[in-house]
């Protein structure tokens, strides 16, 4: 059951790291992206097509950019961490 939980959290973890290499290097294509995180192109392919459908980063000619609602999201990225650890926190017998 835990299972599939571990691995979206390691695909949200891939995203935004994603997400935070476009923000520090944009516009960035995927094969820089890929070698700058060591990740197949195909996974940056994937994660790109994901954030774009999020609205966190858009294509352009010159490669991703990020949006204002990345922006938002990653002045809150702490707090919804924080969240996330809290609730699982709930879940461990003391």
């Amino acid at each position: 059951m835990l299972k599939k939980i571990q691995e979206d959290i390691s695909l949200a973890s891939r995203h935004i790291e994603v997400l935070r290499a476009v923000a520090g290097h944009q516009p960035i294509g995927i094969i820089k992206l890929s070698e700058l995180l060591n990740v197949p192109q195909h996974r940056i392919r994937y994660s790109l097509r994901v954030l774009e459908g999020s609205g966190y980063i858009r294509a352009s000619s010159a490669g991703a950019m990020v949006t204002p609602k990345a922006e938002e999201m990653f002045l809150r990225l702490n707090d919804d961490i924080d969240e996330i650890i809290r609730i699982v926190s709930r879940m461990k017998q003391v």
